[in-house]
Parts: structure tokens; C-alpha cells; sequence
């Protein structure tokens, strides 16, 4: 009920941290030398996860303590600066950690006068550390693999295998427990040890450097979420060792102390399911619940066929005295898990790329498309795979109990067969961990196939003929983080247009951030203006030119822009 209600709040956070104000101005002369750097973001940043740098033209550091909260604005990051800092050019770079984990970063320029000379030409520094570093990467997925293979081995021994030990004498499922145990103590210590990573990654600190990091894991929304993971899995694995303990597969029938053990532990299993998506993008993307729906349901149909298929490779190695017997039991019962579990995550996979995806070309066009097509290829290598196993080895095994020569090939096969699908599957959980690991791309992405012009990098003077007008779209300087002017001039018959209604939309194309809107000025006969600092990050941006003429209907120019730092 608890988590029901949760999932029923609207998502107030967006999914990465946008600069939306700085004290001092980018590309601004003071007359006299700031205290302080400032900068406001549209979402609470922890400043302990921050980089405020502030260099002169020599790349000397002239910040003097460290980052801190605004005292009257809690989005606001503080940094003091040395005393009487002389006339010239300074570089402010930043970086902070969004509320989803993803880092991001941007710099820009001021100067101290009155007299601070040229802007000299800064080398404007670039921190590689991202959510899809290698260490990262490489303990998300064992997290992800552990916890899975977990979940799955307990259903397969509490559900699809638990009647062996009533068809087949002498058969035991020790095996599967033991390998569940094995898989669930994997399973907590790689959750910690992800966090450990994804927080050195975030500080910029060593790996072992726990006296700093351990402060650290619950200062984001995104380490508390780990850690919160951390707690339901082990709550889980409390109860799963509980329902294995009461449970005597012996009998035909559940004793109620059974059942509620079990479904005690399959509830917890689906929690622990809950976590990674109410952490991730599903939490971030609307409609929010079918879209937790959808990753609740790939992460229940993986972590089933995943922890299924090592079980029948356990089984398979454990039962050398009962083998045929034991995979004639337990392989056409999980045949048919694993063939609901592939079509519920095929389904599933599908339904996530709809909602993430704003347009069909994103798929080969951005790096969290490209992730979803290897993703997909890899499932269609693993359903093949399956799909041997259900036309070639299943029937051979069920055909063994009554001609027994054919029990051993088919076990064979099985074995070989099993194998290679759980090589595919743990390859796409990898592309999941990568697919998790990146943003993905803003509704905003499809405007860009609407567009009329692509213009950038460096200053535009671009003129385009659209809805029967000559529109000369004009950016200058066309920099990231600088007060840049932006300016439409509009004709028709080689007439100005005068007296329109002109307003400017901009959105970035890459990154989910808020869209903002300006109101141009006429500055000129038929020329359209306006100076404002609205490319705040680096990549391409939509333009939305929204004109409204005295005489004629309305319409709408989008040019897309490339801005650099």
C-alpha cells in the first residue's frame, strides 16, 4: 500500500541539473572583483559532489574554500574567491551530480575591469568521469546480474522445480539453495560496492577512500536509492532464507506457515524489483506508473528466465545419478516460464522504447538508441537459443522417459544449448546496465526533424525561405554559457515585415532541461532582437521562432543549432 501510494505522487524532479542563473553574469566586465562565484540551478545539487573552478589566464586557482549551499536559496552553490583579485580574464568551470546520478558540467567567462584587455584564449577543462565509466559500469552489472540470478534461483527452487522431489527418488533440490545462497550474499556485497564506485565516480575520489565516501552515499537521491535497494534485498534474502527453511516439498500440499512464508518472499522479490526503475528514468518519464509498470515487469520476466537457466545448469551438473529424470521433470515446466518470461520482457522492451523514445531516428542516432537496438539483438540471439531448447531438447527429454537412449544426447544438448543462453542473457543484462547508464533523449529530440535550417557551430547569419517569407536567422557569438544575441529578420516580396509578434523558444535536443522563451524586440525595420544568456550548455539546440504577422495567419520556424563552449 505503502509503495502504491508513493508511485501515485507526480515526479518533481527533472533528470539533470540546469544552470539557470550566474552571479557574476557569463562573459560580463565588473568594474570591481566579485566575493563570491554563485550559481543557481533549477534543482537542489549537494555541494559536497560539486566543482566550482575558478582560473586565470595562467590557470592559476583563485577560489579559497570550498563549495557550499546558499544560506537563502537552497539551489544555490557558493564559492568564495581570493581578496582583490587584478583586472584580466577569468574561466569559472563546474561540474555537479543531478538528481538521477548523471554528471554534468559547463564553463564560461568574466572579466574584471575596467580595462580587462582581449579575452584570452582558455583551455576549459573536461572531466571524463561519467555514469558509463568502466569501473562503473562493471559493478552495475554485477549488482544487477547477483540480484537477478538471486530472485530467480529462489523461484526456481520455491515454484518450477519444488515438485521434483515428489516425481523423481532420490532427487534434491539442495543444490538450488545452496546455489541461491551463493548468488544472494554475491548480490549484497556488490550492491555496496557499486555505490562505492558510483560515489568515487561522482567525488572524484579513490575507490577505497571509504572515510570520505561512506559520508557521501546518501547525500543524492540516487545513493539513497542504492542504499535503499541494499536494504530491501537483504530483507528479501531474511525472508526467502525463512520460506526455504519452513518449506518441506515432500508434500503434495502447503502447510499455511508454507504459504506465507512464500508469498512473504515472493512480495519481497518484487520490491527489491521496484527499486532500480523508481531510481531510474522510468521514475523520470511520463505517464510515471506505466512506464514503473514496464521496467517492473522486465526486471520480474529477466530476473525468472536469468536465475531459471542457471538453475537447470545446476541442476544439470548436481544430478548426475537421477540427470534424465530430473531434466525430463523440471525442463518442460521451465519451458514454459521461460517462454512467458520472453515474450513479457520482449513486450516490456518494447513498450519502454515507445515512452523513451521521441522519434524512430533516435534509435541510430543517439547512444541510448543504439544501446536499445544491441539490446534487442541480443534477446533475439537468446530467444533463438531458447527456442532450440524448446523444439529440440524438451521434446527429446520427454520422449527419454520412455525410450531412455535418447535421454542422454538430448541432456547434452541441453547443457550446451542452456550455456549459451546464459552467455547472451548476462550480455544483455550488460547492454540494460549501459541502456540504464545513459540518459535518455529529451522530447525535445524530435523537433529536430522538423527543422528548416541546421546552423553552428561559430556565428550564424543563415537565410532560409519558409511559408512564403525570406527569414535571415542571425547568432552571434553563438557560445555556450555567454550572453549571446539572437536576431530574425523577416521579409516578404523583398518588403520588411514590421510590427510581428516574435517569440523565441529554445530547447536543448541532447539533454532533458526546461524550455525557455523569450520575447524578441523590433530593433529595426523588420529586424527581430534580443541578447540573453539561454545556451546554457553545450550541444545542439532547437530555435523555435513563433511569428505572428499583422496581416496573414501565424507560423512557426525551428532552425536547430549547434552551440560550443
Amino acid at each position: 500500500m505503502a509503495v502504491a501510494a508513493w508511485l501515485a505522487l507526480p515526479s518533481a524532479a527533472s533528470a539533470h541539473a540546469y544552470l539557470v542563473k550566474t552571479v557574476p553574469a557569463a562573459s560580463v566586465v565588473l568594474n570591481a572583483p566579485p566575493s563570491t562565484i554563485q550559481l543557481t540551478y533549477d534543482e537542489a545539487v549537494e555541494p559536497r559532489l560539486a566543482i566550482i573552478s575558478v582560473t586565470d589566464a595562467d590557470g592559476r586557482q583563485e577560489t579559497t574554500g570550498a563549495v557550499r549551499r546558499s544560506a537563502g536559496n537552497p539551489d544555490t552553490l557558493v564559492v568564495p574567491l581570493r581578496a582583490h583579485l587584478p583586472e584580466g580574464w577569468y574561466l569559472i568551470y563546474w561540474r555537479a551530480i543531478s538528481v538521477d546520478g548523471h554528471p554534468v558540467q559547463g564553463a564560461f567567462t568574466y572579466a574584471v575591469g575596467p580595462n580587462p584587455g582581449p579575452a584570452p584564449q582558455f583551455q576549459v577543462p573536461n572531466i571524463s568521469a561519467t555514469a558509463t565509466t568502466p569501473g562503473v559500469l562493471i559493478t552495475r552489472w554485477a549488482m544487477f546480474v547477483s540480484v537477478m540470478a538471486a530472485i530467480g534461483l529462489f523461484v526456481m527452487r520455491l515454484v518450477t522445480a519444488r515438485p521434483l522431489v515428489r516425481r523423481v527418488h532420490e532427487s534434491s533440490l539442495h543444490a538450488l539453495t545452496v546455489a541461491f545462497v551463493v548468488s544472494a550474499v554475491l548480490g549484497l556485497i556488490a550492491i555496496p560496492v557499486y555505490l562505492d564506485f558510483a560515489t568515487a565516480n561522482d567525488s572524484l575520489r579513490s575507490v577505497f577512500d571509504l572515510s570520505a565516501l561512506v559520508p557521501l552515499y546518501r547525500v543524492t537521491a540516487f545513493g539513497r536509492a542504492v542504499v535503499e535497494l541494499e536494504i530491501t534485498f537483504a530483507l528479501f534474502c531474511a525472508a526467502a532464507g525463512i520460506a526455504l527453511w519452513v518449506d518441506r516439498p515432500e508434500r503434495p500440499r502447503r502447510s499455511i506457515a508454507e504459504l506465507f512464508a512464500a508469498s512473504g518472499a515472493l512480495l519481497a522479490a518484487a520490491a527489491v524489483l521496484v527499486v532500480p526503475g523508481a531510481a531510474g528514468h522510468a521514475a523520470q518519464t511520463a505517464p510515471r506508473g506505466l512506464t514503473l509498470m514496464f521496467d517492473w515487469l522486465h526486471m520480474v520476466s529477466g530476473s525468472v528466465w536469468l536465475g531459471g537457466l542457471i538453475g537447470l545448469l545446476v541442476l544439470w551438473f548436481a544430478s548426475s545419478r537421477r540427470r534424465i529424470e530430473t531434466l525430463s521433470d523440471c525442463v518442460p515446466r521451465f519451458s514454459n516460464v521461460a517462454l512467458a518470461s520472453v515474450t513479457v520482457l520482449a513486450a516490456t522492451g518494447v513498450g519502454e522504447a515507445f515512452d523513451h523514445m521521441p522519434a524512430v531516428n533516435a534509435l541510430w542516432e543517439t547512444g541510448y538508441g543504439q544501446a536499445i537496438l544491441v539490446k534487442a539483438g541480443l534477446l533475439g540471439v537468446a530467444a533463438l537459443i531458447a527456442s532450440g531448447n524448446l523444439l529440440r531438447s524438451r521434446p527429446r527429454l520427454i520422449a527419454a522417459r520412455r525410450q531412455p537412449e535418447l535421454g542422454a544426447p538430448a541432456a547434452r544438448l541441453l547443457r550446451g544449448l542452456v550455456s549459451g543462453e546464459v552467455v547472451v542473457v548476462v550480455a544483455l543484462v550488460f547492454a540494460a546496465t549501459v541502456l540504464s547508464s545513459l540518459a535518455p533523449p529529451p522530447p525535445a529530440f524530435a523537433l529536430e526533424n522538423s527543422a528548416i535550417a541546421k546552423v553552428g557551430p561559430g556565428r550564424v547569419a543563415q537565410t532560409v525561405k519558409h511559408a512564403g517569407y525570406v527569414l535571415q536567422v542571425l547568432v552571434s557569438p553563438n557560445k555556450a554559457a555567454a550572453p549571446d544575441s539572437f536576431a530574425l529578420r523577416i521579409t516578404r516580396g523583398g518588403q520588411p515585415v514590421r510590427g510581428a509578434n516574435v517569440t523565441l523558444l529554445f530547447n536543448h535536443l541532447e539533454m532533458q532541461m526546461p524550455q525557455q522563451e523569450y520575447q524578441l524586440t523590433e530593433t529595426g525595420p523588420g529586424v527581430y532582437s534580443r541578447a540573453a544568456p539561454a545556451l546554457v550548455m553545450v550541444g545542439r539546440w532547437g530555435l523555435t521562432f513563433q511569428i505572428a504577422p499583422r496581416q496573414g495567419p501565424p507560423f512557426t520556424a525551428l532552425i536547430v543549432d549547434q552551440a560550443n563552449g
